[in-house]
């Protein structure tokens, strides 16, 4: 069965993606996008602390006038109004700051999960090739919940931990010298301790838990994306079983990162049962001494209640931080990343002009390849011209539509059109130029409306209605119920190939761009549907420069030139007369071709004598 723990997600094997520092600044650019309502949070957050650090105090003051007797009562009366002030103040100053919290917080998250989506949106094409879009869609929803987790811990727990536990350790230190420096250092343990346990003991296990999340989700869209294939093969048990493997593999690993955590968590517990011992031991013997009153027992007992408070949820928020870390580290690292196919930082908007497309002594391998597939490649295809381009499988055709749209950059040449070089302009305007009919159009799961003006989303509906009509596809709309505002599903599944195809070709209609490139765009379509479909596209392609990539040579007879490729490489280039009659590669795969339509017309009319016999009989 095969595994969905690639290289690239696996833990075990794959480096961090981004490190402390870099998280560290990628959270506090995003703290400090909110500068006003950022200050406000650190300064109530201090003052709500303070607040949090003087009952303790007043509370040793209350029982050292309840020692004194009825007549300190007005004192302790005082005392005690004013515990009760300061203990209001605390709740109101924090009631205040989660106010200004929860619209600091969503706000980030939100910036966070769009620059992460842009982020995605901007890389190359092989990168999208190399990664799981179900494991890209995880990691990004993982990043604004890790943001979430990691802010909450550093405002809610950190800041204010520090501010207690340094500061009752001071007022210790000052007082009972033994006695703080006692806390001061079972504190200090404690920290360090839960910070080596979650580096050394738990980290690993998170990250290979949280490649086991990643995988889950890569695992689900792969198989719910394909399910028409699930159903033709009456393969769901065996999609189930795969699914559950996976599922089980991040069972067991998360399993394991959980036991850790417990044995953090029993760490803790025993540092701090230390502590709670140790202390009331020493405040015993400081008043046995005659060095501690019943009034400073009760600052000591009262102060290790808060710190033990703290300190547990310090433990806890160190694995919870190291957990965000692990969460978010993808995120980060795709604001770090630099993308394959770059604009330039002068780049200037494409100016479209009459068509012309150069490739000027172009090399171009793709990652990973040895050997390059285009070497000194040369071409020119004047405006208004259509090409073909013909060729066996790999030979090159689609690689110099994706070159021409700079989806991947040229190794050495350069690539213009209309005099400009493709990687000195802005690579949305470029490509806004250029109209595309792929052999498989992908659709959003909007409605049919929304993806035909995809091109164009401000056109008018007399614009799309002729865009529809163009495309041969009004007739298919017009039975639907809704009509345009049906929902395609996601990617069309919801219309047939041929449907599809149909919406993509009006897409290209009404982009109505100077460059058209056809790839397979009738491949889908029954017989008589190809011929109006041609016949539209003839008016589609009237002043244009349009490339036809095509496999059923029927397609590209009337193109104005063919190109043959073989590895990369132009082997032959004419008309279809002429190629025929110089009996090279294009005969030969004409022949094939005609051979095929033959051979498919001779088995129809065995088939048919079959069923005519077995009618007779």
């Amino acid at each position: 069965m095969t595994e969905y723990f690639d290289d690239e997600d696996d833990a075990t094997t794959r480096q961090q993606k981004a490190r402390i520092g870099q998280i560290m600044a990628y959270l506090w650019a995003h703290w400090t996008s909110q500068p006003i309502k950022f200050v406000a949070v650190i300064v109530l957050m201090m003052l709500a602390t303070a607040c949090e650090l003087v009952l303790p105090a007043l509370s040793g003051k209350i029982v050292e006038a309840l020692t004194e007797g009825p007549l300190a009562a007005g004192r302790a009366f005082d005392l005690f109004g004013l515990f009760a002030a300061v203990a209001a103040g605390m709740f109101i100053l924090r009631n205040v700051l989660v106010r200004i919290w929860n619209r600091f917080a969503s706000r980030n998250m939100a910036n966070i999960t769009k620059a992460s989506f842009a982020d995605v949106q901007r890389f190359s094409s092989q990168w999208h090739s190399d990664n799981f879009a179900g494991a890209t869609v995880r990691r990004v929803s993982r990043a604004m919940w890790a943001y979430d987790v990691l802010s909450d811990n550093f405002l809610w727990f950190i800041l204010p931990a520090a501010i207690v536990l340094l500061g009752l350790t001071g007022i210790m230190l000052a007082n009972w010298p033994l006695i703080g420096l006692y806390v001061g250092v079972s504190i200090s343990i404690f920290t360090l301790a839960s910070i080596l346990m979650a580096r050394y003991h738990i980290q690993e296990a998170n990250e290979r838990s949280n490649s086991a999340d990643t995988a889950i989700g890569a695992a689900l869209a792969d198989a719910v994306s394909a399910n028409p294939t699930v159903k033709a093969f009456g393969a769901e048990a065996r999609e189930e079983a795969r699914f559950g493997a996976v599922v089980e593999k991040w069972r067991a690993l998360v399993t394991t990162t959980w036991m850790r955590y417990v044995d953090g968590w029993a760490l803790s517990n025993t540092i701090l049962w230390a502590l709670q011992v140790g202390l009331l031991g020493l405040v015993l013997i400081e008043w046995k001494e005659g060095r501690a009153s019943p009034g400073d027992a009760t600052f000591a007992l009262t102060s290790y209640f808060l710190i033990a408070s703290y300190l547990r949820n310090l433990g806890e928020t160190v694995q919870q931080i190291q957990r965000g870390f692990a969460d978010i580290e993808d995120a980060v690292a795709y604001s770090l990343e630099v993308e394959d196919v770059a604009d330039a930082s002068d780049a200037r908007a494409f100016v479209p002009g009459p068509g012309e497309i150069v490739f000027d002594q172009v090399s171009f391998a793709y990652r990973g390849q040895s050997e390059p597939l285009y070497q000194d490649f040369s071409l020119t295809i004047r405006p208004g011209e259509t090409v073909a381009l013909v060729g066996q499988t790999g030979s090159g055709k689609s690689t110099f539509v994706k070159l021409l749209q700079r989806l991947y950059d040229v190794d050495a040449g350069a690539i213009r059109i209309d005099g400009q070089d493709v990687r000195t302009v802005r690579q949305d305007c470029l490509r806004a130029a250029i109209a595309l009919v792929p052999q498989d159009p992908a659709l959003f799961h909007r409605t049919l409306r929304e993806n035909i003006a995809y091109a164009r989303p401000d056109a008018s509906d007399a614009d799309v209605t002729a865009a529809i009509a163009d495309a041969r596809a009004d007739a298919f709309i017009s039975r639907l119920p809704k009509g345009l505002e049906t929902q395609v599903g996601e990617r069309g599944v919801k219309l047939s190939g041929g449907e599809r195809q149909r919406v993509a070709l009006a897409r290209a209609f009404l982009a109505d761009a100077r460059i058209l490139i056809l790839d397979e765009a009738t491949s889908s379509l029954d017989t008589q549907t190809e011929r109006d479909v041609q016949d539209a596209m003839k008016s589609l392609a009237a002043n244009k420069t349009t490339i036809l990539i095509a496999h059923r040579l029927s397609t590209v007879r009337e193109a104005d030139r063919i190109l043959v490729f073989e590895a990369g490489r132009i082997v032959e280039q004419g008309t279809h007369d002429s190629l025929v009659a110089a009996g090279g590669a294009y005969a030969r795969l004409n022949a094939l071709s005609i051979g095929d339509k033959l051979g498919g017309a001779l088995d129809l009319h065995a088939e048919l004598s079959v069923h005519q016999d077995d009618a007779t009989s």
